[in-house]
């Protein structure tokens, strides 16, 4: 049995981790903050403590053997309209884990799984703007991406990153901060329109949060100083994805953050060395959940 951090442990990836590890006979803290995590979300057996990530090291005095960093603001388009949140969030937040993850090593081995965007490793659009630029949410995700990476050298600390693609399942959450999918649900569910964000043709991976944990599981068993791209083998057009849902389509205006394409970088090659493949496809959720 580990002892084992999951930060965003009352989230929607968070809450499907910490009900996976429990079930696997670990001891699972989370730290949440609850600003899109829920209560909701709690599952048997796991300790739930409330805080902001910047003061795990006081809200966590435990040394873990494993910490899962999940506990971030993960909206491309939303997080325009409030940098200060972003890096509250994400620079001076993910810095404390990092600061107690290098205080723990003292103690005994502990390594850190971080939980990267996919956004970075877009192509770049006609305008020459890259992944990472598109907002403050997603230059802060690269940025923390290089710097657990050299946390991990400069201090010899174990780590990986695991890099997720537009997740969906059960608990996901709608509204202004959720995912399109869980969006497209509730909406074709009440009988209006799907908005879809203008020229509609921009593609995205959709990975299935059973299977996106399952990735998690082994990167943090097996997966060691890498980088791993947890993600399905299809890509969809997002008016397609709109289709598939059936009903009433209401076209919007494109975003300053849209992107043409999924993300370049999507070998899965590492991860299923480790020993993942897909169990699940977009498509046969959508038809179960219409």
């Amino acid at each position: 049995m580990k002892t084992i951090v999951v930060t965003g442990g009352a989230g929607f990836i968070g809450s499907h981790l910490c009900e996976r590890l429990v079930k696997d006979g670990h001891k699972v803290i989370s730290l949440d903050n609850y600003f899109t995590g829920s209560r909701d979300n709690h599952v048997a057996g796991v300790e739930y403590r409330e805080g902001h990530t910047k003061d795990i090291n006081k809200l966590i005095p435990e040394a873990p053997d494993l910490i899962y960093h999940l506990g971030e603001y993960s909206r491309v388009a939303k997080s325009i309209e409030e940098p200060a949140l972003v890096w509250d969030l994400n620079m001076e937040g993910t810095f404390g884990v990092l600061e107690y993850w290098r205080e723990k090593n003292k103690e005994k081995k502990c390594k850190l799984v971080y939980a990267g965007s996919s956004t970075k490793m877009a192509t770049p659009r006609p305008d020459g703007i890259a992944g990472r630029d598109l907002s403050p949410y997603t230059w802060a995700k690269a940025s923390n991406t290089e710097l657990v990476r050299n946390y991990g050298h400069w201090y010899n600390l174990p780590y990986s990153v695991a890099y997720f693609y537009n997740v969906y399942g059960p608990r996901e959450q709608a509204g202004e901060y959720g995912t399109v999918i869980e969006i497209f649900r509730r909406k074709k569910l009440a009988g209006e329109p799907l908005p879809v964000r203008a020229p509609g043709t921009q593609e995205r991976i959709y990975t299935h949060v059973n299977d996106t944990v399952n990735g998690l599981i082994l990167v943090g068993e097996k997966g060691e100083r890498d980088e791993y791209s947890i993600a399905a083998k299809e890509s969809y057009p997002i008016l397609e994805v709109a289709k598939l849902f059936g009903g009433a389509i209401e076209m919007l205006p494109a975003r300053t953050t849209s992107r043409p394409s999924a993300a370049v970088d999507t070998d899965t090659r590492k991860i299923e060395a480790l020993g993942w493949h897909q169990e699940h496809e977009l498509t046969d959720y959508i038809a179960s959940a219409r």
